[in-house]
Formats: structure tokens, C-alpha cells, sequence
């Protein structure tokens, strides 16, 4: 059971509703979440500044800022952007559409069939086989709404562009999550090569986050992109006072000048280190299926949920995808750290391999 849409409290690894924070428990060296560390002294330092005036409402001036440097960013115009209250708060607003049914690329993100669902969507699951690439979707017509990731959470697959665009059709809205896109590159050192967020595409939505790359997902801080009259009726009977000002101030340093050279160089960071993590991985024996391309990898893990749990007694929180749509217990999401850390991480593997051999379980 659930504590309630978007509070989760199961212990169920099979339920959408539990994601890597419930795993990641004091004490344990933390592979399930994939936030990027501590937040940068630019996004401190912009936030305090704001601190002592707590007492007043955020105002018009504290939103136009944000959105005028969100707008900026991407290319666009200022009424084509929402801010949000995280990526989820975008995902609630989709059923204001008036969706008669929606296709759900998987595997992928699991807030977004929570949402429709509780809004009682009718709902396709359009499963992806490995390795994953999205011009192998067979998507219903009838659907006027279809959702993706990309980079698609758990699986780290990058989709091309073109291939989204595979799937326009008249009478149809597309929402692509880009929540790990930032730390994207080309194979050329491009930084963001298939995000869509400067499309100027009539029925396509973009929802960012930037609460991974800036290692703020406590204050819960997004934005959403699209043309004017779908922010218009995703925004009917949106409460007052929807982000705090704190959080308004952390947009409005992250997608500033200061905040693109941050992501820039994470993104190089993270493909360093994520090669590096492979390598390892590969090392020790272990499947990265994919080829990944965001802050994490997925690995192919026989009895994942037996060697999730003994991780834990070595110290490590590792995600479980048993509640990813076409996924189960055969692969862990494991986010993307420094070699040292991965090292320890195999060892600890390596360790649990032994404890199944000698209780005779099965040979990983």
C-alpha cells in the first residue's frame, strides 16, 4: 500500500509507486538515486540571498525571472514556458487535456502512469525489447497521447530526434521527460543532442527538471515547455503560488549562463565516469545492456532482488527495476559514480556471488 498519490511507503519492489530514495537509506553508499551530488555554491549562494525575506508571498518579479531564464536557455518564448514544482508536478497536469487514451513508451519513468491512471486514463503500455530503440514502437492511433523519456529512465537509452517525430500524428500530443537530458553529449562533445526543448513543434511537450544535475531534489524545481495554448489549458486551475521562492530563485541560477557552463561540464564528467563504470562492471563479469547515455547504467542481474538485498548488508542501495514495465528481476539501475566507488561496489558483488554460491542459490 501507498501512503497517498506521490507518497510512497511500500516495501513492495514490484510497486510504481516506490522509487530510489526509499532505498537509499542512511549509511549506505548510494547507487539507487541518481542526483548528482550537492548543490553547486552559484545555486546556494542565489537561494540564501533570498532566505531572509521568507515571510513575503513569491511574487510576479520572482517568476518572470525564472521563466525569462528558462526561455532564454532553450530558444523561446516566455509564454511557452510553466514552471513546475518538479518534473511529477508536470505529469499531474497531462489529464487537463482531455486525454481519451494514452501510449506509454516502456519501459521507462513510472510517475506518469500513476498520474493518468488516477485520473482514470485509458492506457496502452507500448514495450520496448532490448535493446530499446524507439523505431521498433508500435503505437495504438487512437492514442492522443504519447509519453517517453529520453534519456529513458531505467534503461539509459538516448532516442534520435527524428524517431520522436516518428511518431506526430494529427489529433495527438507528445510529452517527452528530459528530466536527465542536461547531462547528455554527441559523439561530437555536443551537450544535449536529442533534447527537443528548442522544438517549436505545436503538440509536443517538454519536462525538464533540474533537480538531478544540480543535486536539488528536495527543493523540487522543474519547468515544462510547450506552445501557448497548451501551457493555457494545462495551467486552468493551477493553485496560486505553485513553486516557492526559494525554488523560483534555484531556476532562475541553473538556467543562467553560470548554470550552462555547470551542466557542461557535468555532462563531461558524467560520460567519463560512466565509462570508466562500465569498464569496471564488464570487469567483474557484469551484462550493461544498452549502449547508456544518461547518469546511469542498467545492468543485467539474475535474481536482482536477492542481490539487492544482500547488497544492502555490505552497504550498498542499488535500484531494483521490478516495477518498471518490462522489466522484473533480471536488472538493477545503478547510478553512475566515480571509479573508487564502483570498485567498492564490485567487490561487494563479488562477495554476494560467493554467499549465493555457498547457500547454494544460484551462480551470478
Amino acid at each position: 500500500m501507498t501512503a497517498g498519490y506521490g507518497v510512497a511507503s511500500t516495501s513492495d519492489l514490484s510497486d510504481p509507486d516506490r522509487h530510489g530514495d526509499q532505498d537509499a537509506a542512511p549509511g549506505l553508499a548510494d547507487f539507487a538515486v541518481n542526483v548528482r551530488g550537492t548543490p553547486p555554491s552559484f545555486v546556494l549562494d542565489a537561494i540564501m540571498r533570498g532566505l531572509g525575506d521568507l515571510a513575503r508571498y513569491p511574487g510576479h518579479d520572482d517568476e518572470r525571472r525564472a521563466v525569462d531564464a528558462i526561455a532564454a536557455a532553450h530558444g523561446r518564448s516566455p509564454d511557452e514556458v510553466l514552471l513546475l514544482s518538479g518534473a511529477a508536478d508536470g505529469f499531474e497536469m497531462l489529464p487537463r487535456l482531455g486525454v481519451r487514451h494514452a501510449a506509454l513508451i516502456q519501459p521507462s519513468f513510472t510517475e506518469p502512469e500513476l498520474a493518468l491512471r488516477a485520473a482514470a486514463v485509458p492506457i496502452t503500455q507500448v514495450t520496448l525489447d532490448e535493446p530499446w530503440r524507439l523505431d521498433r514502437a508500435v503505437v495504438p492511433d487512437t492514442a492522443d497521447l504519447v509519453i517517453l523519456g529520453n534519456p529513458t529512465n531505467p534503461t539509459s537509452v538516448l532516442h534520435p530526434r527524428e524517431a520522436i517525430g516518428a511518431l506526430r500524428r494529427p489529433g495527438r500530443i507528445i510529452v517527452v521527460d528530459e528530466a536527465f537530458a542536461d547531462l547528455t553529449l554527441g559523439a561530437d562533445g555536443t551537450l544535449e543532442p536529442q533534447s527537443l526543448a528548442s522544438s517549436d513543434w505545436p503538440d509536443l511537450i517538454v519536462i525538464r527538471s533540474v533537480t538531478k544535475t544540480f543535486g536539488l531534489a528536495g527543493l523540487r524545481a522543474g519547468y515544462l515547455l510547450a506552445a501557448p495554448g497548451i501551457i493555457s489549458r494545462l495551467r486552468a486551475g493551477r493553485r496560486p503560488w505553485a513553486l516557492s521562492t526559494p525554488a523560483l530563485a534555484a531556476l532562475t541560477a541553473c538556467l543562467g549562463d553560470e548554470g550552462h557552463r555547470y551542466c557542461s561540464d557535468q555532462a563531461r564528467r558524467v560520460a567519463a565516469e560512466r565509462a570508466e563504470m562500465v569498464d569496471e562492471l564488464t570487469r567483474v563479469g557484469l551484462v550493461v545492456v544498452a549502449e547508456p547515455a544518461a547518469p546511469f547504467v542498467l545492468v543485467e542481474v539474475p535474481r536482482a532482488t536477492d542481490v539487492k538485498r544482500r547488497l544492502v548488508d555490505h552497504g550498498f542501495a542499488v535500484r531494483s527495476c521490478a516495477n518498471f514495465v518490462g522489466l522484473g528481476d533480471d536488472h538493477l539501475r545503478l547510478a553512475v559514480r566515480p571509479v573508487e566507488q564502483v570498485r567498492a561496489l564490485t567487490a561487494a558483488i563479488e562477495q554476494v556471488r560467493e554467499e549465493m554460491r555457498d547457500g547454494n542459490r544460484v551462480d551470478i
